[in-house]
């Protein structure tokens, strides 16, 4: 099996390296900050981790689809972002404040049409069921996106709802992810199984994580201004269950004409009524403990996993 160090020097050397038409410069100078500017890179780590369960060595082959589903998810935060109206984006100006909201969503456009290239890098012989596995996940991700919007005019999200809304938005290409790697690495139908479900229950696990962290979380870690989510009135796992606990209030809350800290403080003060923090801590642990329980004594996906969800401790 190929080492953790292998695998993240394979993803930093695939970042470092990666190329974007040079012209009209205006469309693709979006690419290339959004590449520069980082990230965790968690989807291609995943991939590469997958594959690196079944062979040795990362041909053009996986580095190509691996590199497919990090540009896929950058172009989803581009657009995200717009809709969001989010200023920052891991610490910088995102693209539509640093360019403009049309150019955003071109250049968005076009960065989504570069990923299918690069996943068609697949290997001859798995290219249509890599292929149906993309093309399926990127739809599932607009749904969930859609599912989030639609919730912001919504005064009651059930739970039940919010995790369908998750899965989709953030889950379903962490499982890709996982998935793509093993089919390309030649994994059997159970293998493969199970790495999706593992991926799945993680991405659960991670916006779990997500929706805690940017109301508790720390901006200079977490690269986005804290409280974006009760500003712009999301239904986070942490209203869900503030609600769900019996705070009604939360709703007027979200919904309050306040300056910014203002109504921060106000909901940040209603989850602390009913201590939605620790249950949110909770749950973050138990589904990273459903993720690793498709996956028994893999100790490269145990890692990877609370590397991702650990990060609220």
């Amino acid at each position: 099996m190929i080492s953790e160090q292998a695998i993240d020097q394979a993803v930093k050397d695939l970042f470092a390296n990666i190329k974007f038409t040079a012209q009209p410069a205006g469309l693709y100078d979006p690419l290339r900050y959004m590449i520069a500017i980082g990230g965790k890179r968690i989807r291609p780590r995943l991939c590469l981790l997958a594959y690196s369960m079944f062979n040795e060595g990362f041909p053009q082959s996986i580095l190509g689809p691996a590199a497919g589903l990090e540009i896929f998810h950058t172009f989803t935060l581009i657009h995200d972002d717009i809709m969001d109206r989010s200023p920052l984006r891991r610490g910088c100006d995102t693209v539509w404040k640093k360019w403009s909201p049309d150019t955003a969503i071109l250049s968005g456009d076009v960065m989504c049409i570069d990923s299918y290239k690069r996943i068609a890098q697949a290997p001859r012989e798995v290219l249509p069921e890599v292929l149906e596995l993309f093309s399926t996940t990127a739809a599932q991700v607009c749904d969930g996106q859609q599912m989030d919007m639609d919730f912001e005019k919504k005064d009651i999200v059930p739970m039940d709802g919010y995790m369908q809304m998750i899965g989709l938005k953030t889950a379903v290409l962490l499982a890709c992810s996982a998935k793509m790697g093993a089919i390309i690495g030649g994994a059997d139908a159970k293998a493969q199984q199970a790495l999706y479900d593992y991926g799945y229950n993680l991405g659960l696990a991670f916006q779990v994580a997500d929706d805690y962290l940017d109301a508790y979380g720390d901006q200079a870690v977490f690269g986005k201004p804290i409280g974006g989510d009760i500003l712009n009135c999301k239904k986070s796992w942490l209203t869900v269950k503030a609600y769900e606990k019996g705070a009604s209030e939360i709703t007027s809350a979200l919904q309050a004409e306040l300056p910014a800290q203002e109504k921060i403080d106000l909901v940040k003060g209603i989850y602390a009524s009913v201590d939605v923090a620790s249950e949110a801590i909770a749950e973050i642990d138990r589904l990273t403990a459903k993720a690793l329980s498709y996956v028994p004594g893999e100790a490269m996906l145990e890692r990877f996993a609370h590397s991702l969800t650990g990060r609220t401790k």
